[in-house]
């Protein structure tokens, strides 16, 4: 394992006379603005290009995607991921005949309600920075399901991933037999994750949640580091009714003698996380107290931040992300990296400074405040719980300056769609109401039926087709020479975002 570098002094000569070089060429624009954008292009020249292709379109070659859709539907035959039998009874056994291979390669769990997916592909950024190979297992994919198996900071390929399937397919069909229930979709899925590591093999899987924590399919893994990011309420019917019986459930990752990366929480939840911690002799950081964001300023094409990790300061980060809860995910994935490095507990140093600004500075997070088009602009958020849609919300607020916003929503029907769309109210001129193609869909009339009492009849549209609801969204934005800086933001739902990426030509 290549080890971290000690953080030496940049310097910043060259980096400075570009910076001067942009300002100067900027004289006949606003001075603040110059200075903001001359910064923020600056420091994307520390960072090359962001690895692979974040969302994969359908492999091209006919016979290749002929294989791909048969694995989906085998897949899709089996228990989806709303449907939950609380145990890792049948997941260890997969392991067990598979040779454990998620015992072959460290790893780092994360769990939390919202931010797992952000707070994964930065820290899997920055492990690829120091050299490591890395696999990452995510969930939800935003289109294609290869997203989920990453290898060195891209998606598998198909081939790979079909090949993975076949290779585990008679172990999956043995362990079958064996249990009162078949291994679910995830269940295989987490199986073939860790499969796919082992045989590549990578230096560190980085692996989010599916649901909880205690009881899920991921947490077969001894990791050396648990994630916690921000716990709010969703999945309530399974995991709990108030953030600390959630919490209870999602600290089941902590593992004896981990370092335990602890975001921001509600307080009765982080009471849960250090009595959990104290039971198995793990230490805790906790984001305020040992590691945080120091400070932050919008820049053209994301924000610059001042992140202070378990060994020291690190200034001049350009995270080309929106938000001020991607800055606190940023933050959160810097110490998860750093613990998992011995820094802090073991060592009193900080990690090389130019390969956190090239990591953090080549970071893509499809589908999370994501701008797909222009004129007008249309954003893409995969919120799906009033928490992560006050974040949006107020992530878009400050990062755009849109004169009108028009809001095209589509959720899944087991989620908290009032808490939702309430959350939106104060920033949605109107709202286009929809839903996207799956079972588990909102149906549209029933979605505007809650929308009328949040935001009046006069405010809200109805399209039940996605593509109608664009359209609208898009004629609305455009409707009036008063509203020429209005924008469109599709949220509600990962599948959502996905299938509008796709209609929009981004897939």
């Amino acid at each position: 394992m290549s080890e971290p570098r000690p953080s030496d002094r940049h310097d910043a000569s060259q980096p400075d006379d570009t910076f001067e070089e942009i300002v100067g060429e900027e004289t006949q624009r606003d001075p603040d603005l110059a200075v903001i954008e001359a910064g923020s292009r600056t420091l994307r020249t520390y960072a090359g290009s962001p690895q692979g292709e974040a969302v994969p379109a359908r492999p091209t070659d006919p016979e290749t995607d002929k294989a791909l859709r048969a694995v989906e539907q085998e897949l899709a035959g089996r228990w989806g991921e709303t449907k939950l039998e609380p145990s890792v009874t049948r997941i260890a056994a997969l392991m067990d005949v598979l040779g454990e291979p998620q015992r072959a390669y460290p790893s780092i769990h994360i769990t939390g309600t919202n931010g797992k997916t952000s707070t994964a592909r930065m820290i899997e950024a920055l492990l690829n920075a120091f050299e490591l190979r890395t696999g990452r297992y995510t969930s939800p994919h935003v289109q294609s399901i290869t997203e989920r198996i990453s290898l060195d900071g891209s998606p598998i390929e198909p081939e790979r991933f079909i090949e993975t399937f076949e290779d585990i397919k008679p172990y999956v069909e043995m362990v079958d037999a064996q249990q009162p229930y078949r291994l679910s979709f995830f269940e295989v899925l987490t199986g073939m994750a860790y499969a796919a590591f082992a045989d590549a093999p990578v230096d560190v899987a980085v692996v989010e949640v599916g649901m909880g924590g205690t009881w899920d399919a991921t947490n077969v893994i001894d990791s050396t580091v648990a994630v916690v990011t921000p716990i709010s309420l969703d999945h309530t019917d399974r995991l709990g009714t108030t953030p600390a019986e959630i919490a209870g459930e999602k600290s089941g990752i902590i593992k004896q003698g981990a370092t335990v990366i602890l975001a921001q929480q509600p307080v009765d939840a982080a009471q849960v996380m250090l009595k959990k911690a104290v039971e198995v002799d793990a230490t805790v950081a906790r984001e305020g107290m040992e590691f945080g964001v120091t400070s932050r300023e919008v820049a053209v094409g994301g924000q610059l931040l001042t992140l202070r990790g378990l060994g020291g300061e690190y200034t001049d980060i350009f995270l080309p992300l929106y938000g001020a809860h991607q800055a606190h995910n940023a933050a959160v994935a810097l110490s998860a990296v750093e613990a998992f490095f011995g820094i802090g507990a073991e060592q009193a140093r900080s990690l090389d400074i130019d390969a956190i600004r090239k990591a953090f500075a080549a970071v893509v997070s499809p589908g999370r405040l994501e701008v797909v088009r222009s004129s007008p602009t249309v954003v893409l958020d995969a919120a799906h719980n009033p928490a992560g849609a006050k974040a949006a919300a107020d992530g878009i607020s400050e990062a755009f300056s849109f004169s009108r916003l028009i809001g095209v929503v589509g959720t899944s029907g087991d989620k908290d769609v009032r808490g939702l769309l309430e959350a939106f109210e104060p920033i949605f001129a109107e709202v286009v109401v929809t839903q996207n193609s799956t079972e588990r869909a909102m149906d549209a009339d029933a979605l505007a039926a809650i929308a009328v009492e949040v935001f009046g009849d006069d405010r809200v549209q109805v399209e039940p087709r996605l593509d109608d609801a664009l359209e609208a969204a898009i004629t609305l934005a455009e409707e009036d020479d008063e509203y020429a800086g209005a924008g469109v933001l599709v949220t509600g739902s990962v599948i959502t975002v996905g299938e509008a990426r796709l209609l929009l030509g981004r897939g």
